[in-house]
C-alpha cells in the first residue's frame, strides 16, 4: 500500500506530498492544477519511461519518492534485499527517481540504486496505472490476449507455460537444422580439405621427433669421411698403433708411464699415493675413451643409398611442415585436431536426421498444448464477457455486450490443428479481439470503433474492474477513466470504484463529483498565485472542504447553495450506498 508521494521539480510542482491512505482516494482540482503531475509521478515510481520534458522550467532535476507500506516476508521484500536494499522499520519500503536536466535518470530503492528495470519488476506485484494510455493499450490484439489470459488465471497459465518452454526449444532446434542446411557446402568442403591433407599426412606418416632426428643422421651420412677421419686421429693420439709404423708413444701410453712412476714410491708419502690413484683413473677413462672412438670411426659407413633415401625422406618431411607452417610435431598435433573436426563434420548429416524428428515430435506436442490453451481461451473469453456485461449493465449501458473473439489464422508452415494448418507464435495460435455489441441486433465491432468517446470510457472502465478483481493488495490508480461520461453513469463508476476499494487501495484522479463523492480520502490540488503547486497545494479535505469542493465541481461556484445542497446530497447518497454494499 501507498502510504505517500513526494514530488518535486515536475510540472507544475514545486514540492508536495500527498499522504495516502486505504480504500478509495481520490484526487480533484482545477484544471492544470497538476493533477496528471501526479499520474506522471507514479508511472516514473513504477518504471515507465523518463520524460524529460516533465521537469519543471528553471529547474535542474525533479525528484519523485513514494513510501509504500509491504510485508518484510513478502517476495517483494525479498527481491529488494536480492538487489540490496532495506526495508525502514514498520515494513516501510522508500523508492525513487530522480531526472536531471543532462538527460540522467537514477533510481533508489531501499536505500540502494537500482536500475529502473527493478522499479517495473516490483510494480508488478504493488501498483498498477489505469489512464487513458492504458486504454489505449488495450485496444491491441496482443494486450487483449494477455487480459483474457490474465483472467482466465492457471486454466491458460499453465499449459501456456509448458509451451512457452517447448516453443523455444523448436526455436533452437529449428536454428541449428537451418545452419546445417544453410551451411552444408561449406562444410563439406571443408571436410574435402580436411581429408585430402589428412591423407598427405598419412602417406608420409611422420613419427613424433622424426624430423629431428633425421637431420641428425643425415649430417652424419653426408659428412661420413670426415667424422671416420676425426675419430681415427683421435684414437692414434690417444694410442699408440706399431703396425702403422708409429712408434711415437700415446696418451695411454704416457699416462700408464706416469702411473707407474708416482706408483713406485707411493709408500713414502700417502699424498703421492693419492695422486697415482686419480692417475691411474685418468688412464682408465682415456682407456675407454679409446675404445669408444675406434667402435665409432669403425661404425660410420658411407651409404650412398641410405643417404639418398634420407634425402627423400627429409623432403617429404620439410613439405608437410611447410604446408602447416610448423614442424612435424606441430603437424601431428594438427592431425589429431582435424581428425575431431572430421568427426563432427560427419555426424552433421546423422544430427540432422535427429533434428528433424525432434522438431516434429515438437510440432505434435506444441500443436497439443496450443489446442489446451485456445479451449481455455474460448471458455474464458465467454466468461470474461458475461462479467464485462455485467459491469457495463451498471455503467448505463444495459444492453451492450463485450465479446472476446478468440479466432486463428490459416498457415501452411504452422501447426495442424482443429482440422486445419494454423500460425502459431510464443503466444500459441490464437488472435484475440475485444468487440463490444452496443444492443441487441448490432453487429459486434471491435472495441474503438463500435463505441463513442463515453461508452469507451466505460468498456474500458469495466475492462478494467474485471481483470483487477483478482489483484488484491494491488494499490489501483484510475487516471480520469471517467472521461467523456456523467450522470447515472458517473455514479456507477463512482460505486464500482468504492467496491473495488473494498479489496484494493485505489487512487482516482477525477473530474466528477459524483464520483469523489464515494471517496475515503479526498485530496484537493490547488496551485499558488505563482502558478506552481507547493506542500500547501495538496490539501486533504475534512467534511466541510469536501462539500466546497463538490460544488465547485458541480456550479464552479463554492458558496452557491443550490451547489451545496446538491454536494451534501451527493455525499450523502454514496455514504448511504457504502454503507449497504458493507
Amino acid at each position: 500500500m501507498l502510504e505517500e508521494i513526494r514530488l518535486r521539480g515536475l510540472g507544475v510542482i514545486d514540492d508536495a506530498v500527498l499522504e495516502l491512505a486505504p480504500g478509495l482516494t481520490v484526487v480533484t482540482g482545477e484544471t492544470g492544477a497538476g493533477k496528471t503531475m501526479i499520474v506522471q509521478g507514479l508511472n516514473l515510481l513504477t518504471g515507465g519511461r523518463a520524460d524529460y520534458g516533465l521537469i519543471r522550467p528553471g529547474y535542474d532535476r525533479a525528484f519523485v519518492e513514494g513510501r509504500l507500506v509491504v510485508s518484510p516476508d513478502s517476495p517483494t521484500a525479498v527481491r529488494v534485499r536480492d538487489a540490496g536494499g532495506e526495508l525502514d522499520d514498520g515494513g516501510v519500503l522508500v523508492i525513487g527517481r530522480t531526472l536531471t536536466a543532462d538527460g540522467r535518470s537514477r533510481v533508489q530503492v531501499g536505500g540502494r540504486s537500482a536500475p529502473a528495470s527493478l522499479l517495473a519488476e516490483l510494480a508488478e506485484d504493488l501498483v498498477a496505472v489505469h489512464g487513458q494510455s492504458e486504454a489505449q493499450r488495450l485496444l491491441r490484439t496482443s494486450t487483449q490476449r494477455a487480459a483474457l489470459d490474465r483472467f482466465a488465471g492457471d486454466a491458460v497459465a499453465k499449459p501456456l507455460a509448458r509451451y512457452a518452454e517447448r516453443y523455444a526449444r523448436l526455436a533452437a532446434v529449428r536454428s541449428r537444422l537451418a545452419d546445417i542446411t544453410e551451411r552444408s557446402r561449406e562444410r563439406a568442403a571443408e571436410a574435402e580439405s580436411l581429408r585430402s591433407r589428412l591423407a598427405d599426412i598419412e602417406r608420409v606418416a611422420p613419427t613424433p621427433g622424426e624430423d629431428a632426428a633425421l637431420d641428425a643422421e643425415l649430417r652424419r651420412l653426408e659428412h661420413a669421411e670426415a667424422l671416420v677421419r676425426a675419430a681415427q686421429t683421435a684414437h692414434a693420439a690417444l694410442v699408440a698403433d706399431p703396425a702403422a709404423g708409429d712408434d711415437a708413444p700415446g696418451a695411454v701410453d704416457l699416462v700408464s708411464a706416469a702411473r707407474r712412476a708416482a706408483s713406485a714410491e707411493s709408500s713414502l708419502d700417502p699424498a703421492l699415493a693419492e695422486l697415482a690413484g686419480r692417475i691411474r683413473e685418468a688412464g682408465v677413462v682415456l682407456a675407454d675413451i679409446a675404445a669408444d672412438l675406434a667402435s665409432y670411426a669403425a661404425s660410420i659407413e658411407s651409404d650412398p643409398v641410405r643417404l639418398a633415401a634420407a634425402q627423400e625422406r627429409r623432403a617429404d618431411l620439410a613439405a608437410l611442415c611447410r604446408a602447416h607452417g610448423t614442424d612435424i610435431d606441430g603437424v601431428l598435433a594438427w592431425a589429431e585436431q582435424a581428425s575431431r573436426r572430421l568427426l563432427e563434420l560427419d555426424s552433421d548429416s546423422e544430427s540432422a536426421e535427429s533434428l528433424v524428428a525432434e522438431r516434429d515430435a515438437l510440432l505434435e506436442e506444441l500443436a497439443e498444448l496450443a489446442g489446451q490453451v485456445s479451449a481455455a481461451r474460448s471458455r474464458a473469453a465467454h466468461d470474461f464477457g458475461e462479467r464485462v456485461a455485467a459491469e457495463l449493465a451498471g455503467l448505463a449501458m444495459p444492453r451492450a455486450r463485450v465479446v472476446a473473439v478468440v479466432s486463428q489464422r490459416d498457415d501452411p508452415n504452422g501447426l495442424r490443428l482443429f482440422g486445419r494448418t494454423v500460425a502459431f507464435g510464443p503466444s500459441g495460435v490464437d488472435d484475440v479481439e475485444l468487440r463490444l455489441v452496443p444492443h441487441p441486433g448490432a453487429p459486434a465491432r471491435p472495441v474503438h470503433r463500435g463505441a463513442s468517446g463515453g461508452e469507451l470510457s466505460r468498456v474500458m472502465l469495466a475492462i478494467e474492474v474485471v481483470l483487477a478483481a483478482d489483484d488484491h493488495g494491488v494499490t489501483m490508480v484510475f487516471d480520469e477513466v471517467d472521461a467523456g461520461v456523467g450522470g447515472r453513469a458517473a455514479v456507477e463508476i463512482g460505486r464500482r470504484l468504492a467496491r473495488l476499494a473494498r479489496t484494493h487501495q485505489v487512487i482516482c484522479i477525477t473530474h466528477l463529483p459524483q464520483v469523489a463523492a464515494f471517496a475515503d480520502r479526498h485530496l484537493v490540488v490547488s496551485k499558488d498565485s505563482d502558478g506552481s503547486v507547493t506542500r500547501s497545494g495538496v490539501t486533504a479535505l475534512d467534511d466541510v472542504g469536501r462539500v466546497r469542493e463538490l460544488s465547485r465541481m458541480l456550479a464552479g461556484q463554492e458558496d452557491s447553495t443550490l451547489a451545496r445542497g446538491h454536494a451534501e446530497e451527493l455525499l450523502a447518497a454514496a455514504a448511504a450506498d457504502k454503507a449497504a454494499a458493507a
